[in-house]
């Protein structure tokens, strides 16, 4: 897939690369519309284990493009109001609706300026390595915008309302030492050794079993809307499915007789 979004598939891993560099990947419309093309078509791939989104050149992704936006500015209100909101359903909704649903961990690999949906959809990741000269902000209401892709779902459940209300409202800038001590990130690195952090979790993952993997993200999900007892019931169906696959034969197998498991995801 060439253009705005790249995706790129290798020794199972699949990497998803925002690809403006020269507009610090700034989002477009038409990279709503590459990206939102990229992640239907990982749904339901069996070639890939893991999931890497990333940002070509220095950024992983500055926001939005604010010179596509004042495109829109010639629009009456009413047409304005249309058009934005249907961009987020038509685009942005659908790609964070595919990713949240794969059974494959996604990690964002983070380097430079993570602001706006950048921040959103690194969010929405499963786990998160970043540079340490990372710079994240909410960015939003700087441009008298509420937040889109699930930034008001993603950032009180990691953070807590009340920072999550400082975050979006006052939209000030933290790095990833900030960024880690808040649990936005997973890890943080020096820049250098950035690509090879991320490959080596991502070899870890690759090598793990899929389908557990989706049942711990299913099971992660549903706990913030479940009663105890509802979350208990999921865990024991889960368990069940879990407890039923060759996955697990294997694991318990390998560590009997002292080896590495061979996981095949099934």
């Amino acid at each position: 897939m060439a253009g705005t979004v790249l995706l790129d598939v290798a020794d199972g891993v699949a990497t998803l690369t925002l690809n403006r560099p020269a507009a610090l990947n700034a989002l477009s419309v038409e990279m709503m519309q590459d990206l939102a093309a990229a992640a239907h078509d990982l749904a339901g791939r069996k070639d890939v284990a893991v999931v890497v989104i990333t940002g070509a050149g220095d950024h992983f992704m500055a926001g939005g493009d604010l010179k596509d936006f004042a495109s829109h500015l010639h629009l009456s209100p009413e047409a304005r109001r249309a058009t934005f909101r249907a961009m987020i359903e038509q685009y942005i909704n659908p790609t964070v609706e595919v990713l949240q649903g794969l059974d494959q961990p996604v990690v964002a690999k983070v380097r430079g300026a993570c602001a706006g949906f950048g921040l959103t959809l690194m969010m929405g990741c499963d786990l998160v390595v970043s540079a340490d000269s990372a710079v994240f902000t909410t960015a939003y209401a700087a441009i008298g915008l509420s937040g889109d892709g699930g930034a008001s779902y993603f950032l009180p459940r990691i953070v807590g309302r009340r920072k999550a209300a400082e975050l979006l409202l006052l939209g000030e800038r933290f790095d990833a030492a900030e960024a880690l001590r808040l649990g936005l990130v997973t890890r943080s690195v020096p820049a250098d050794l950035l690509d090879a952090e991320t490959a080596k979790l991502c070899a870890r993952l690759r090598s793990g079993p899929l389908q557990t993997y989706g049942e711990i993200k299913r099971l992660l999900a549903m706990s913030h809307d479940s009663q105890l007892e509802s979350q208990l019931h999921s865990e024991a169906l889960a368990f069940g499915r879990c407890g039923g696959s060759d996955d697990f034969a294997e694991g318990v197998t390998a560590f009997l007789e002292k080896r590495k498991p061979v996981f095949k995801g099934a």
